[in-house]
């Protein structure tokens, strides 16, 4: 394949060029491995995780029902992990649904206790339903994780009879956690909505004022996970509580409203940034306004004609901001209710999704080969715990199970960060359970990892394992009491899943050792494709979000021949939103990529030139959608359909690593795509290389 081997690209901590340089500084991937992200502290999370683990400890002790504590707290720490969730109605999904699962594991996990290979069947077939589950989304990926996990705690630990006493109290411990993170819903029903809808006007009104500026990309890779949350808050609500509801119709429309603006900022960067400052005032003062849920007065004039440069070209662009800040203000002042739904914000019925997914799911390659490694190394696992006489405890699966997810990032790097927060966390232990007495003194010390655990889970999985490995030691502990003994053995069973993960769920799998992002690249200039089919064709298929009957409001002066404001047509705005989405998803995979230990890291950096360039071209594409859709000439048909052509061959050539494209198409001198066309040249240039 032939691309750009530079390397040396100016960037941040992440991107190529950024490694150490001297004798003893370590590679770059490990320096990625190991850095923290940063992340705001969770400190409600925090208390409810304290209060939720540490007290049914110190219950347990007082009453004499040690191991039943331990079990309540086990649950409580399930649902810890799974609370991450801002809007209240996602909380019980997210803390509700996946300890379910567990306590189901667990009921299972019983049941083959001690019966050798089993245990080992059974486990191995749950792996692989797992696995699968574990690719529909964040919660099902969650319930496969909490299913097998606890299912494995099951099988390796004696658990007092009946059967059904260790799920249900895991089941309590969960909704201990559940109840205290719901306390608040009456008072704050709605406002994490209205954050995260008010965020994603502040991450809008930012990329303005990045346009044209080098912070462009940055900027609206924030904007892009602003917006992602606010349509899953607004999703989800709409899909738990399907009912109208006033306050959550405003948000869908305030949100909706976002859409011409967004569209918008890549004509302004195109154009230079000339309008990005007051164009992002004029957001921040909306934002503002939603978050106070006060009108806002329309000022004067929303764009004034000294604000622009000389020359016809800038006039499309100005009309396209005045339109969309026209209509955020309509929407602003209650100018939505009589209009259809937004149909991004129309979610199917339950079981039409459900049957969906399963089907997708049962179809995909990719939830069949992850399922299958998990079942291979689980079934390892498992085998070496249940049947080798070697004595070998549940730490062996249990490591697996924690490890190899690679929904949650880099395998290679989640069992480097296992294997080193282990040790650290086996310290700790060891210090905990040579020192602190039996009897409910451990709860203060539960208190405190627990409290710890949400505070550092978000910033690195090496500082969760820190913090869980001594907090799952010590409910172990309370379960069996084996004391500080086990630590050694621990140890040696957390290197050896590790070692499971690295060889058998790794090594051995071609895929891991080719980079993904050239086929994220592929379908994303594959999406460019549609769009501009989409943009440029005859007529639209969905009517106006803005404008309609409603007359302007009173005191918008709008710049000569600016049209009544409208957004962008359903088809168009979906394939935008699914654009930037797909920008999101390479960097994603580029920064995945970047923490393998090479040659992995090196490939992936190879393609940082190419992810740039298609970039651009999406710029470029939105910007002449939006130039034409406000007054610029249109280009003909045959440009359109020839230079889709030319980036769905791009694409092509991108799954091919590199393959010989034919000559370019040939845009119109002035034509609103030659600026496209010149951005797929340089793409096409990219994936060649220098020579």
């Amino acid at each position: 394949m032939r691309k750009s081997e530079n390397h040396d690209e100016p960037g941040e901590p992440g991107e190529p060029g950024y490694s150490g340089t001297g004798l003893l500084v370590p590679p770059a991937w490990l320096v990625r491995t190991l850095r923290p992200q940063p992340t705001a502290v969770p400190k409600a999370a925090a208390v409810r995780a304290a209060i939720g683990m540490a007290v049914p400890v110190a219950v347990g002790a007082a009453i004499g029902q040690s191991a039943d504590g331990a079990l309540v707290a086990m649950g409580a720490l399930g649902a810890v992990l799974g609370d991450t969730a801002d809007a209240y109605r996602l909380r019980v999904f997210n803390i509700a649904v996946p300890q379910l699962f567990a306590a189901a594991g667990l009921a299972l996990g019983e049941q083959v206790h001690g019966h050798g290979w089993v245990a080992v069947a059974a486990l191995t077939g749950l792996a692989l339903v797992a696995g699968m589950m574990s690719t529909i989304g964040a919660v099902s990926s969650a319930a496969g994780l909490n299913v097998l996990l606890m299912a494995v705690i099951g099988a390796g630990l004696p658990f007092p009879p009946p059967w059904w006493r260790g799920p249900a109290l895991i089941l309590l411990g969960a909704g201990l956690i559940l109840v205290m993170a719901l306390l608040a819903w009456p008072a704050r029903s709605g406002v994490p909505e209205r954050t995260a809808v008010v965020q994603a006007y502040r991450e809008t009104a930012n990329l303005l004022d990045a346009a044209g500026g080098a912070d462009w990309s940055q900027a609206r890779t924030r904007l892009t996970g602003a917006l992602d949350q606010a349509y899953d808050l607004l999703l989800s609500r709409r899909a738990l509580a399907p009912g109208r509801s006033r306050g959550m119709v405003r948000l869908i429309a305030l949100l909706g409203a976002l859409t011409p603006l967004v569209e918008v900022a890549p004509a302004v960067h195109a154009a230079g940034g000339h309008l990005g400052a007051r164009l992002a005032s004029e957001v921040r003062a909306l934002a503002e306004a939603v978050a106070d849920r006060r009108p806002l007065p329309v000022p004067p004039t929303l764009l004034a004609d000294a604000d622009l440069p000389s020359g016809e070209a800038a006039a499309p662009v100005e009309r396209a901001a005045a339109a969309a800040l026209l209509h955020a203000h309509e929407v602003l002042a209650g100018d939505y209710q009589d209009r259809a739904p937004t149909p991004a914000l129309r979610p199917a019925p339950l079981g039409v999704r459900l049957r969906s997914r399963t089907r997708e799911v049962l179809l995909s390659a990719d939830s069949w080969r992850y399922g299958l490694r998990l079942a291979l190394c689980l079934g390892l696992a498992q085998t070496l715990v249940s049947t080798v006489t070697v004595p070998r405890s549940y730490w062996v699966p249990l490591t697996v199970t924690f490890v190899l997810k690679p929904d949650f990032g880099s395998v290679f790097s989640r069992a480097v960060l296992r294997a080193l927060g282990t040790v650290v966390g086996l310290v700790l232990a060891a210090a905990v359970l040579e020192t602190v007495p039996r009897g409910g003194w451990e709860a203060p010390v539960v208190a405190v990892l627990a409290a710890a655990l949400p505070m550092v889970s978000r910033r690195s999985y090496g500082l969760q394992t820190v913090v869980i490995t001594p907090l799952i030691l010590i409910l172990s502990d309370l379960l069996s009491h084996q004391g500080v003994h086990l630590i050694a053995p621990r140890l040696l069973d957390s290197l050896l899943g590790c070692a499971i993960v690295l060889v058998a769920g790794y090594a051995l799998w071609p895929e891991s050792w080719h980079s993904r992002v050239g086929a994220r690249l592929a379908d994303a200039v594959d999406d460019v494709a549609r769009y501009l089919e989409c943009a440029f064709a005859a007529g639209t298929d969905a009517a106006p979000a803005g404008g309609g009957d409603h007359a302007p409001l009173p005191g918008v002066v709008f710049p000569p021949t600016a049209p009544v404001p409208s957004a962008a047509p359903g088809s168009r705005a979906r394939l935008r939103r699914r654009l930037y989405r797909d920008l999101a998803g390479v960097r994603t995979e580029f920064q995945r990529a970047l923490g393998e230990p090479p040659p992995m890291g090196a490939r992936a950096a190879a393609w940082w030139p190419l992810v740039v360039a298609v970039e651009r071209v999406i710029d470029a594409s939105t910007a002449a959608a939006v130039q034409t859709a406000q007054g610029a000439e249109p280009p003909r048909p045959a440009e359109v359909a020839a230079l889709a052509a030319d980036l769905r061959a791009l694409a092509t050539a991108i799954r091919a690593g590199g393959a010989d494209l034919a000559p370019p198409c040939d845009v119109t001198t002035g034509s609103a795509l030659a600026p496209v066309r010149r951005e797929v040249a340089g793409a096409r240039s990219a994936l060649a290389g220098p020579g």
